[in-house]
């Protein structure tokens, strides 16, 4: 840990040891999936609207500068797409990057906070397995790569992650604001697929030096860092085909079946329509949501529909009669 490390970071917080921030780690999965909702089994929902603006707004802020100082640090400003090694020495910008890396760790603690105002708005539905692994475990993996290799090849993750941030952030503060703001949000499906293309991209980065490694980069981390991307992308492709495309097929043979039974092109039921999202968060399905709501739609018209026909035949037979 101290004869392979880097000796400028050794010396900085949460850096003398992994267990501070795996203890932190395990502390955060344990209060999102036991803890909290212990906790809030007998309370109201908090209402969080302007809590999530200012702490979007400031995500949004912490990403751009970090993505800013990760241009600045190298990455737009001399730094070899092809192969970079890790600059150790006690220069300025060397000193720029390795701190720019510990404050991208530090990030990985502020993303709790998505988590926790989950559970306080008790949308225990969003604290999903992909959402927790993703959150839990990117502080242990980023302290590695501060400890030993603040800078360099690796650095190219936290490049592309903090610009992804940006228009994530982005997208949860404008989604916060309300329903007058929540219409134009059609794009949420898109910051999916940039998550994932950012995976890709990270994979491609890291695997290539497996093949050419000029600048004498620790292959464990290529390794390391390639692996994870891996992972989530995966992790990340399972949740798009579970909360896009399954549920616009749902969506088609929910619609059709609705025509077959009013027996008439029913213009109520939309194939692309959509439902109130949640307003923070990237990570939610709600399947049976959506099964409710067409539920309800087929019944009402059916009987309005039935009610309207006894109507007509009333007045038809009171005619008669008069």
């Amino acid at each position: 840990m101290d004869n392979k490390s880097d000796p400028r970071t050794r010396d900085w917080p949460l850096m003398s040891s992994p267990f501070p921030t795996i203890a932190i780690s395990l502390s955060y999965a344990y209060f999102v999936k036991v803890l909290g909702p212990k906790l809030m089994e007998n309370r109201k929902p908090f209402e969080l609207r302007k809590v999530l603006i200012v702490y979007n707004f400031a995500q949004v802020l912490f990403s751009a500068w970090l993505f800013y100082e990760s241009c600045i640090g190298g990455w737009l400003n001399g730094y070899n797409i092809r192969c970079e090694p890790v600059d150790y020495s006690d220069s300025p910008s060397a000193l720029r990057v390795a701190r720019g890396c510990w404050w991208y760790y530090i990030s990985k603690f502020t993303e709790f906070f998505d988590t926790f105002f989950f559970v306080m708005r008790k949308r225990y539905d969003q604290v999903s397995t992909l959402h927790v692994i993703h959150h839990g475990i990117m502080p242990c993996s980023v302290w590695w790569g501060v400890k030993f290799t603040p800078g360099g090849h690796s650095s190219f993750f936290g490049f592309l992650n903090t610009f992804v941030h940006i228009i994530m952030y982005t997208y949860y503060m404008l989604a916060a604001m309300g329903p007058k703001v929540q219409k134009y949000l059609w794009w949420k499906k898109y910051l999916t697929v940039l998550q994932m293309i950012q995976f890709v991209l990270v994979m491609v980065h890291s695997f290539q030096l497996f093949f050419r490694n000029d600048c004498n980069y620790p292959i464990g981390f290529a390794y390391f860092i390639g692996a994870h991307a891996a992972m989530f992308y995966f992790l990340f492709s399972d949740f798009y085909k579970q909360a896009y495309l399954k549920r616009e097929q749902k969506k088609e043979k929910i619609a059709a079946n609705g025509k077959l039974s009013n027996g008439y092109a029913n213009g109520a039921i939309k194939s692309n329509g959509e439902l109130p999202k949640e307003i923070n968060g990237n990570l939610k399905v709600e399947d049976n949501k959506f099964d409710d709501y067409y539920k309800s739609t087929l019944a009402s018209q059916v009987h309005s529909a039935t009610a309207g026909a006894t109507t007509t035949r009333q007045r038809v037979f009171a005619t008669a009669n008069n």
